[in-house]
């Protein structure tokens, strides 16, 4: 399938790059160039759309990032001051299947930053549970002093696989979670934690998928999610970043809520992103009065095995009780 898809694209691409260079040579014949002298150089342009894959291949989808973000607030608690949060999403666990010492040396990064919590934000697989099994070691490790809390997110339903009957697919829904939580990681399926530091508490929700697209099953409730949290500073982990303008923003008390999903689709050119057409708030941070959200970019890939322009994401979410810091943000 993925072949196929990257085909596709590629033979898209060069049907536009043959019409531009058509375009070009008819516009240089009008002035005396003949056509064919103008349509033939042109056509080296074509090299360029497989060039660019490959490169996206080999090279772009291995090459991780660490973004860092320092979100400042006067509703963190003193205690959390300089709290750090690894933020990773979208692993997508079949773009690994090849590629095991990637995911192994993603883990070992993640480390490295010494984060105080990881927060996955959903997307574990692409199909099916058993892309999990050979990463169950390597997921193991990851750690950090107050865990790791995940979220489910529209792939982790399984609907993009053939299955015989409703109930096998439930049965694969129930072995990925079942499988977070052999890895040692807290899924927050519509449920809060609660983070202390003396007597300051921080409350850490998560809800399953919610999206205010029709093309995306909404499986997640975040009134359940945030019974009983009471106040205070509060992190939500929701994949789908559509539900931050649609349930989050200006609707909750929801200081920072931590979302991927989009992938950025995987693509910027010249600094124009695809994703923009679909997605208001496609990647990185954005604000709405004192609420924040993070779209992280993923680890993973999904139809498309490459990343061109678009790296994989790890973010480090630094927590500031004082306001002498910079931020970044989209409007």
């Amino acid at each position: 399938m993925e072949l196929v898809f990257v085909l596709v694209s590629l033979a898209a691409v060069s049907l536009v790059f043959i019409l531009l260079i058509s375009v070009a040579a008819g516009i240089a014949a009008l002035c005396g160039i003949p056509f064919s002298t103008v349509f033939v150089k042109g056509l080296w342009l074509l090299v360029i759309p497989p060039a660019t894959v490959l490169y996206g291949w080999l090279v772009g989808r291995n090459r991780v990032i660490v973004n860092e973000v320092v979100i400042n607030t006067e509703r963190i608690p003193a205690s959390f001051d300089g709290y750090r949060i690894v933020h990773i999403s979208d692993m997508h666990l079949r773009s690994y299947r090849h590629r095991v010492k990637a995911l192994s040396s993603v883990v070992g990064r993640i480390g490295s930053l010494k984060p105080d919590l990881v927060a996955f934000s959903g997307d574990l697989v692409t199909n099916s549970p058993s892309e999990i099994d050979p990463f169950i070691p390597i997921l193991s490790r990851l750690d950090a002093k107050d865990g790791v809390v995940s979220v489910m997110g529209n792939h982790d339903y399984c609907p993009y696989n053939d299955w015989d009957s409703e109930a096998e697919m439930e049965a694969a829904v129930e072995r990925v979670r079942s499988m977070e939580r052999q890895m040692g990681w807290n899924l927050l399926d519509d449920a809060f934690v609660r983070i202390t530091r003396g007597r300051d508490s921080i409350t850490v929700a998560g809800v399953g998928n919610i999206s205010a697209m029709p093309q995306f099953d909404t499986h997640g409730d975040l009134g359940k999610a945030l019974e009983g949290a009471g106040d205070g500073f509060k992190i939500l982990l929701s994949h789908d970043p559509t539900f931050w303008k649609a349930g989050v923003a200006g609707h909750t008390d929801i200081d920072l809520t931590l979302s991927g999903h989009t992938h950025n689709s995987q693509l910027r050119i010249f600094g124009l992103e695809p994703s923009r057409l679909v997605f208001r708030e496609n990647s990185g941070l954005y604000r709405d009065g004192g609420q924040y959200l993070y779209v992280n970019d993923g680890l993973g890939e999904t139809m498309f095995p490459a990343r061109i322009g678009v790296p994989p994401e790890i973010t480090l979410i630094t927590l500031r009780c004082v306001n002498n810091n910079k931020e970044v943000y989209h409007e």
